[in-house]
This record gives C-alpha cells, structure tokens and sequence, in this order.
C-alpha cells in the first residue's frame, strides 16, 4: 500500500483519469485541488466510483464494522475509485485538519479488517494552501472479492467476514450468489485471460473467412482489460457507443503519424450507428463491397475488436495496379494501412477506457490473417515517401504472422497511446524484414 507525502511524485501513481475528470472534460493527469473544487461546485453526485465525505475515518466503536475498511473493501470490489474526505453533503468544502490524518494508521486498518491484502492503495492530500483534502484513490483490484473482516453492534464476540460492494451511490453487501459470482470473475481473470483473446481472434477469422469476397489479408487485434468492467455496472447504450467512435475517428484522422486513412475513415453513417450484437455494439462493412471491409466491436465487459482488410485498394488504384505489376499470386499487406489500423484501433481502446473509466491495463494482441486460409503474404511500402506502393525486392513473404502482444497501461496518455501503436505495426511489419 502506497502511504503518499503530499509531493507530485507520491500522487503520480495514483491514476490519471476518474469521474472527475470525466465530468469536468479534463484530459488524463493528476487529480488537483482546481478539480475537486469545481466538481464539488457543480454538484456532482456520488456514485459508484465516488464517495464524498465530510469528517477523517474514525476507529470503530460500539462493535461496528470499520467504515473505512468497508468503504475501501467496497470500491476495490466493483470498479475502482476515488473516496475525497472535507466535503460536506452539500457538496460544501471544509477541509479536513492534516495533523490529525493518522495515513499509517489507515492503512493498518486495511491491513487488519481487508483481506485478500490490498497492495496499490494510494492516499494523498491536496490543498490550496489553505483548505486541504484528503483523497483515498482505490484501484478496481484483480483479487476481487476482498472481504471486510469485524464484529457486528448485536454479537461483539462473534467475528465475521462481509462482502461490500458499491451500489450507485451507497455502500451495499454481496448476496450469497453475487460472492459466488465475484469468485468466479477472479478464476476466470487469473486462468483465462490468454484463452480469451484467443476466442475473439478465432471469432474474427471465422467472419473473415465467411465473408471475404476474394482472397486477401486482414489486420486482426483484440484488447481486453486484465479486469474486466463489472457485470453491474451500466453498459454504453447505442447513442454513447457511436458518439466514442466518432470522437475516436476524429482522432485518429488528426494522428501526426498517420499517412493515409484509417479502417473508420471508410465507414460511414455505419460507424455512428452500431448495431447490438451479443453483449456488444458491432459496426460492420463486411457486406459492403465497393468499400474496405471493417468490422469493429465495443463489448461490455471493456473489450474491443477490429478486424480490417490491409489489402484493399480503391477500384481505380487496384485496376491500375494490376495492369502494371500484372496478376500477383501473394496478398499484398500494405504497410501504411497496416499503421492507420493499428493507430484507429489503439485510439478506439483509449476512447473506451476514458468512457468507462477502466483502470486496468489493457492486453493487446494483433497478427494479420489470409481470408482463403494459408498463402504467401507480400508487404507493400511506399518509394521514398511517396504514393506509390510496392514490395521491397529483399522482403520475405511469409506464409504466416506471428501473433505479436502488447500492453497499453491504464488510461495512457497520447504520447503512450502512440508509442504502444507503432510497437503493434513495427512487431507486425518486421516479420516480412522490414
């Protein structure tokens, strides 16, 4: 557990985007005094992920559970999140006395009253130099379902273990079927995490396969948080679904790396209009052939999908091509689409994690796939910057792209976001010695 000093380097390892930023439109970094006192002023309710409250922790009395262990124990089991101590229920700033936040002994009480142990627990204060706060910012754990362990007011002799949970904007305990359920989430994020990206890449080469009209290779990547978002949280309904995409496409289309457009640049009204799929918006081309065909899918749980054809070329270009190079038996794999895919895709990741707030890493896995099944595969690079593209007389041509894996920190800035893209596309690319 973190026991932050009031220093900037303490609270850079607290994380970098929450419902406050969200609120205010603020893009990721620290969390500031400014912040808390606009969001406050704007009234923002409390939430699953936020807990304002008024006076310090206090040790328990009377036999009662230790509010500050439930609370902790509360946010670590559902998302995350952030408990801000001197503000009153009017959303009023009052500020907390310093000298009397005891960190160490808070912690001690999370030692003693949580278990499983809660390693990245992070408290801190901010200040304006004359009002001072205290923030407690509680990752969603992996080890999730951590238990409060305390005595109740009717049997002060009797210890128990309790599961809190936080429901909207109170604190609620886990019935016997949720704990079992909860349970069963961390098995499944510990032993099949890997088998889960798997399933989703095997899921898009059987739709490419169906639906590819002639023989070409496709960009396949998968992003799934190492935890995923709860099953009760609230899930993007259809309007928030396509205005992220949007606001993803905008994004990437201004990317300073990128050279040609991106898989969204093609898709159209499709794009700002997914459809619902099992458990997941879907936005798809695949039946549109005069366009490249796309298929990009937002899950509830936080997982992204896309798959895009890196082969397609506009009729003209693709005739033109044909008649100057002549028929060519390998599928070409065109370098610049290949980076505007990976970018698009890399920024649609980001846009998720913003908008459900996910704080846990993302595991990436991309690889490029024949639609016909295995067949000489050909990199295509433009001459010296230019517009015309062709194959590098050294390159190889691969029968088969190793899948490559990275991994995208939570709600990673630009720059991050950038440099864990080019790694997917440089990893990919370099497998024909480029």
């Amino acid at each position: 557990m973190e026991i932050a000093d009031p220093s900037a380097a303490a609270q850079s390892r607290a994380r970098t985007w929450t419902r406050l930023h969200q609120h205010l439109g603020s893009a990721p970094g620290p969390l500031t005094y400014d912040m808390v006192s606009r969001a406050a002023a704007d009234h923002l309710g409390e939430s699953d992920d936020l807990d304002w409250k008024r006076d310090l922790p206090q040790p328990p009395r009377n036999g009662q559970w230790n509010e500050f262990a439930k609370d902790i124990s509360a946010m670590a089991n559902t998302r995350g999140g952030l408990l801000i101590y001197g503000v009153a229920d009017n959303h009023e700033i009052i500020g907390i006395d310093w000298e009397k936040a005891d960190l160490r002994q808070y912690a001690q009480w999370v030692r003693n009253h949580v278990h499983p142990y809660l390693p990245d627990l992070v408290m801190y204060p901010l200040t304006d130099g004359a009002t001072t706060l205290l923030v407690v910012d509680v990752p969603a754990s992996e080890m999730a379902p951590h238990l409060v362990h305390g005595r109740s007011d009717k049997d002060k002799e009797q210890q128990a273990f309790t599961v809190p949970y936080r429901d909207r904007d109170h604190t609620a305990w886990m019935a016997e079927h949720q704990i079992e359920r909860a349970y069963r989430d961390r098995f499944t994020r510990t032993d099949s995490a890997e088998e889960a990206l798997r399933q989703h890449s095997d899921f898009l080469t059987r739709t490419i396969t169906a639906h590819a009209a002639k023989p070409s290779a496709w960009l396949v990547a998968v992003a799934r948080p190492t935890r995923p978002y709860p099953h009760g949280a609230p899930p993007l309904n259809q309007n928030e679904a396509g205005y992220l995409l949007h606001v993803a496409e905008q994004r990437g289309s201004k990317l300073p790396t990128r050279q040609v457009p991106g898989p969204m640049a093609g898709m159209g009204g499709t794009l700002i209009h997914p459809r619902p799929g099992l458990r997941r918006w879907v936005c798809s081309t695949m039946e549109i052939d005069y366009n490249r065909n796309s298929m990009i899918e937002l899950h509830h749980d936080g997982t992204v999908t896309l798959a895009t054809n890196v082969s397609w070329r506009p009729y003209a270009e693709e005739q033109r091509s044909l008649a100057e190079e002549g028929i060519n038996e390998a599928l070409p794999v065109r370098q610049r689409v290949v980076a505007a895919a990976c970018g698009d895709f890399v920024t649609i990741v980001q846009e998720l994690q913003r908008k459900l707030r996910l704080d846990s890493t993302q595991q990436i896995t991309a690889t490029i796939y024949a639609s016909d099944g295995p067949g000489a595969l050909e990199a295509h690079t433009a001459d010296f910057g230019g517009d015309r593209e062709g194959a590098p007389p050294s390159a190889r041509r691969p029968h088969h792209i190793q899948p490559v894996h990275t991994l995208l920190p939570p709600i990673a800035d630009d720059e991050e976001a950038a440099r864990v893209s080019e790694e997917l596309s440089t990893d990919l690319m370099s497998q024909f010695g480029l």
